[in-house]
């Protein structure tokens, strides 16, 4: 998958993240992420990177938001493959 393509299903799954208040707290709270944070890093990799992170936690997570963004849990996967810090380690 091309970055370009992750960042912007990064941006949907952050969108997803930050309309359940409940599971926002959560992420600021675990992350140290101010909500003003979130508005000014909203397009960065890095950050988006982060967000992806957080919902690969947790399995419930996953599914709600591939649910929502209509598509595959596998593809979340894929996203954070593709953005900074997300490739397969290779062992050889």
């Amino acid at each position: 998958m091309q970055q370009e393509l992750a960042e912007i299903g990064a941006m949907r799954a952050l969108a997803w993240l930050a309309g359940r208040e409940d599971l926002l707290d959560v992420f600021l709270g675990s992350t140290g992420t101010s909500p003003e944070d979130v508005r000014t890093r909203a397009a960065e990799p890095d950050f988006l990177a982060s967000v992806l992170d957080f919902v690969l936690m947790d399995d419930a997570w996953v599914i709600a938001c591939a649910e929502t963004l209509e598509m595959a849990p596998e593809r979340l996967i894929e996203m954070r493959q593709a953005l900074p810090g997300g490739g397969l380690p290779n062992w050889t």
